[in-house]
C-alpha cells in the first residue's frame, strides 16, 4: 500500500475539477514513494501535505480601458506556492485558458526547477485570462498597469518576483515593472525578465533554449551520443522553441520542424532559423507563411503530426500535454532516442512512461528547461549587487548550471534504485532540499 495515500486523498478532496493541478502532483508523489519510505518523520511532520498545498492563493479582478472606451473585466492571479528555499518565483502567463488548476500545477513544478537550480528560489506562478493576442500597445499597457495595481502589495525583491511567460514578454514586464515603481517608490529587483537598459540580464531571451540544449547534450553525452549529426523536430516557435533550435544547430544538429498553434511545418533541408525569426519576431504572423518563401517545405495544419515525422531528437516547446500516448508511440516507431521538455509538462503520463519504457533519454520539464528561471536567478544576483555582466558570463554560468541538474537528476536516480530515470532523478533531488528546508524551519 502506498504510503502517501492519505496525501492522494487529500489532493483530491481539497482539488475538485483541477486536472492538470491533479495530473503534476500525482506524477511527483508517485516519485516521492521511496522518500516517504525512507524519511519517516517527514510523514510525522506532514511535509508531503504541506509540499503539495500553495501557501497563499491570491485571485484579483483586473478592470480595463479598451480604445473604444469601454470597460473589460479579467480575473488575474498568484500562486505563491512555496518559500522554503527564497522568495518565490515565477512568471505571469497571459492567455485565455489560464486558470486556478494550470496555475498551481506550474507553480508547484516551479517549486521543483527552482530548487534544482540550487538557486536561493521558492516557487510561485500567476497571470490572468487577458489574451494579448489582437490587442492594441494602449490596450495592453493599460490592463498590465490594472493588473500589477492589484499585484504591487503582494510583490517584492525578498518576497515575490514575477516573470515573463507565455504572453508576457520585455513589453508586458516593462508596463507592469512601471507601474509597481510608481505605486511602491522603489527601484528594485522585483520583476525579471526587464529591458537591458533598466535591469535586465543579457542571455535572458535566449536562456530557456539554450538551458534545454545544455542539460539534453550532458544526458546524450552520457549514453555516448550527442547533437552532433542528428535531426530534430521541435514544437513551438516562440523564444524557447526559436533558441533551442539556434544551440541545436550550432552543436551540429539540423532542425527540420517548428510550430504554432495553427500547424507545423517540415523543411527537410533543414528550418532556416532567420526566416522564422523574421516572421515570428518581426512581422508577428504565423508560421504557415514559411512554406511561400522555401516552397520545398510542407505546412501540417494538424499540430499533433509533427511527432510523426521521423527524428532522433523531440524537442517539445509548445505546451502542456502536447505529446500523448499515440504520439510517443509514433516517435519510438520512428527512431526517436532523446525527448527533452522546453515547455512545461509538455507530456502525458502515458507519454512520459513510453519513453522511460523504451530507455530514451527523457529530460523533464522541471529540469530540462530550468534555464530561464536560472537566468531570472541572475538577474536577482545582478540587481542585488547593482552590476551587469557580459553574455559570455551569464551563459557560461547557465551551462554550468544546468549541467549540475543533469547530475542532480542521474545521482538521485541512481540513489533511488532506477538509473537512467531523469523524471524521478528530477522529482526526488528537488523536493529533497525543498523538503529538508520544510522540515528544518518546523510548522509553518
Amino acid at each position: 500500500m502506498s504510503v502517501l495515500a492519505g496525501v492522494y486523498e487529500i489532493l483530491e478532496a481539497r482539488n475538485p475539477g483541477e486536472p492538470e493541478f491533479h495530473q503534476a502532483v500525482t506524477e511527483v508523489l508517485e516519485s516521492l514513494e521511496p522518500v516517504a519510505q525512507k524519511h519517516p518523520k517527514w510523514l510525522k511532520a506532514g511535509i508531503f501535505e504541506r509540499f503539495i498545498e500553495p501557501e497563499r492563493q491570491i485571485i484579483f479582478r483586473v478592470p480595463w480601458m479598451d480604445d473604444t472606451c469601454q470597460t473589460q473585466v479579467n480575473r488575474g492571479f498568484r500562486i505563491q506556492f512555496n518559500s522554503a528555499l527564497g522568495p518565490y518565483k515565477g512568471g505571469l502567463r497571459l492567455h485565455p485558458s489560464v486558470n486556478l488548476s494550470i496555475l498551481k500545477f506550474l507553480g508547484f513544478e516551479q517549486t521543483l526547477k527552482n530548487s534544482l537550480t540550487c538557486l536561493p528560489m521558492g516557487g510561485g506562478k500567476g497571470g490572468s485570462d487577458f489574451d494579448p493576442k489582437g490587442k492594441t500597445d494602449g490596450e495592453v499597457m493599460r490592463f498590465c498597469q490594472s493588473f500589477a495595481t492589484e499585484l504591487w502589495r503582494h510583490i517584492g525583491a525578498d518576497t515575490d518576483v514575477p516573470a515573463g511567460d507565455i504572453g508576457t514578454g520585455a513589453r508586458e514586464v516593462g508596463y507592469m515593472y512601471g507601474q509597481y515603481k510608481r505605486l511602491a517608490n522603489e527601484f528594485t529587483g522585483v520583476f525579471t525578465g526587464k529591458g537591458l537598459t533598466w535591469g535586465g540580464s543579457l542571455a535572458r531571451t535566449e536562456a530557456t533554449g539554450f538551458g534545454l540544449c545544455y542539460f539534453m547534450d550532458e544526458a546524450l553525452r552520457a549514453r555516448q551520443m550527442g547533437f552532433d549529426g542528428t535531426k530534430v523536430v521541435i514544437s513551438g516557435s516562440g523564444n524557447v522553441a526559436i533558441y533551442a533550435a539556434e544551440k541545436a544547430t550550432a552543436l551540429g544538429a539540423k532542425v527540420v520542424a517548428m510550430s504554432d498553434s495553427g500547424g507545423f511545418i517540415h523543411d527537410p533541408d533543414g528550418i532556416d532559423l532567420a526566416l522564422v525569426k523574421q516572421l515570428k519576431e518581426v512581422e508577428r504572423k504565423r508560421i504557415s507563411e514559411y512554406v511561400k518563401t522555401r516552397t520545398l517545405a510542407t505546412f501540417d495544419p494538424r499540430c499533433h503530426a509533427i511527432w510523426h515525422i521521423p527524428c532522433d531528437i523531440a524537442l517539445p516547446c509548445a505546451t502542456q500535454n502536447e505529446i500523448d500516448g499515440e504520439s510517443a508511440a509514433a516517435l519510438v516507431a520512428n527512431g526517436c532516442r532523446a525527448v527533452g521538455e522546453g515547455a512545461n509538462m509538455p507530456s502525458t503520463p502515458e507519454a512520459a512512461d513510453c519513453f522511460i519504457a523504451n530507455k530514451l533519454v527523457y529530460g523533464p520539464g522541471k529540469a530540462a528547461n530550468a534555464g530561464g528561471v536560472a537566468t531570472s536567478g541572475l538577474e536577482m544576483s545582478q540587481n542585488s549587487v547593482r552590476l551587469s555582466w557580459t553574455f559570455e558570463e551569464v551563459d557560461a554560468r547557465l551551462n554550468v548550471i544546468m549541467v549540475n541538474i543533469y547530475h542532480q537528476c542521474a545521482e538521485a536516480a541512481e540513489e533511488f534504485g532506477d538509473p537512467g530515470n531523469l523524471l524521478l532523478g528530477a522529482n526526488v533531488a528537488g523536493f529533497l532540499k525543498v523538503g529538508t528546508a520544510m522540515y528544518e524551519q518546523g510548522c509553518v
